[in-house]
């Protein structure tokens, strides 16, 4: 009697995608197969926690800054604020940033504490592992020296912002003065230059926010305030800011104006070139990198030497104490380093905006005006008239 076996049929293996367009965390596993090696590791996971990071702050970044209401006042100095800002430190684009730093040195901590425990239990041998501590002395030498670097460095930067909020308020009170010059020039002058004018005036800002904030669209936000063959002009400009200017200029060429009136205009298109270059400065040269870098691996150092320092005194209390002093420090060298660059924390849209509206509700009320004050002055003569006729008799 034979047997019979049946024939052998290809086992497939199960195709798995695992592609997905959004890695929220990626899956920590291992392969034994050199053939066909995983697409998650623990480097590649070690390198996508600061790539989040990063990306959380970056795009907090570009988030619109309103200008503060009477109410917004209100809720800044409320008693309430300690407790609104403890229950929102997770949505801090500062505390998400410093996740990779501050996790790193509290889990070198641990390292350091499960070590001397380890050596301190007799785990490891004495004579070839050595507890890890050191007196504390050359830490209580150097913290002032930290608390110092630090200081500057966030005055530093707070100069910088200060200096950018500076030259934005020069140029957007620039804007309002020179549009309200060309308001007042006399009707003899074409009303459809004159409004091209304003809106070329009206522009600059916008075209200087875009020019110094990354990512803006200046299509976009120019679209109701230049005519499509200007604003082609201006898309083929390199610098368009000055492109801006140049039209301004050539369109105050084309008007008839005073000496001293253009005189008085061309001053205020000088604090727009001002403020090109003062921007550009900002953006440009950021604090001397040295001294960037000094404070880091100042930071780091610190506490990559602090368990050791404290764990004589602190035992395992030197992790939590690790993560309060990383976690206090680097959140004053970050917010220092966000505020280097300026203009993305300024509202300058909510500016551009508060000058546009103010220029457009003056030229919706500028001919109700001009026609008020001139029937005042014609009442004004007829007082006169008639108060001469009443003497005479």
């Amino acid at each position: 009697m034979s047997l019979t076996l049946p024939p052998l049929t290809k086992v497939t293996k199960p195709q798995f995608n695992f592609k997905s367009k959004h890695h929220f965390l990626p899956i920590l596993c291992s392969s034994n197969s050199q053939s066909n090696p995983s697409p998650f590791s623990l480097v590649s996971f070690l390198r996508w926690v600061p790539d989040w990071a990063d990306g959380v702050k970056e795009s907090r970044v570009r988030d619109p800054r309103p200008l503060y209401t009477p109410e917004n006042w209100r809720e800044h100095r409320s008693s309430r604020r300690h407790l609104r800002h403890l229950l929102t430190s997770l949505s801090s684009r500062v505390i998400l940033s410093l996740i990779p730093p501050v996790f790193s040195l509290t889990t070198f901590a641990g390292f350091i504490a499960l070590y001397n425990t380890a050596v301190s239990l007799a785990w490891l041998p004495n004579s070839i592992f050595p507890v890890l501590k050191a007196s504390p002395l050359p830490y209580q030498l150097t913290a002032p020296a930290l608390a110092l670097l630090l200081v500057f460095r966030t005055e530093a930067s707070y100069s910088r912002f200060v200096e950018g909020r500076k030259v934005w308020m020069k140029v957007i009170s620039g804007a309002g003065e020179l549009a309200s010059i060309v308001l007042n020039l006399r009707p003899k002058d074409d009303w459809s230059i004159r409004s091209s004018l304003i809106n070329y005036i009206m522009a600059f800002p916008v075209a200087l926010k875009c020019h110094v904030v990354n990512g803006s669209d200046i299509r976009a936000d120019l679209q109701n305030l230049l005519e499509e063959e200007d604003m082609s002009i201006l898309l083929r400009s390199k610098h368009r800011p000055r492109c801006i200017i140049e039209f301004i200029s050539q369109s105050l060429n084309v008007l008839h104006l005073e000496e001293q009136k253009r005189n008085l205009m061309e001053t205020k298109i000088s604090c727009f070139h001002e403020g090109i270059g003062v921007c550009e400065q900002i953006i440009g040269l950021p604090i001397p990198l040295s001294y960037t870098r000094l404070t880091s691996r100042f930071l780091v150092l610190w506490h990559l030497t602090l368990p050791i320092i404290l764990w004589e005194d602190c035992n395992w209390i030197v992790v939590p104490a690790t993560f309060i002093s990383a976690a206090s420090l680097f959140c004053i060298e970050e917010v220092g380093v966000l505020i280097e660059e300026p203009f993305p924390n300024l509202s300058l849209d909510e500016l551009c905006k508060q000058l546009h509206d103010g220029i457009r509700d003056i030229m919706s009320v500028h001919n109700l005006i001009h026609r008020r004050i001139h029937a005042k002055m014609k009442d004004l003569d007829e007082r006169e008239v008639s108060d001469g006729r009443l003497s005479s008799l």
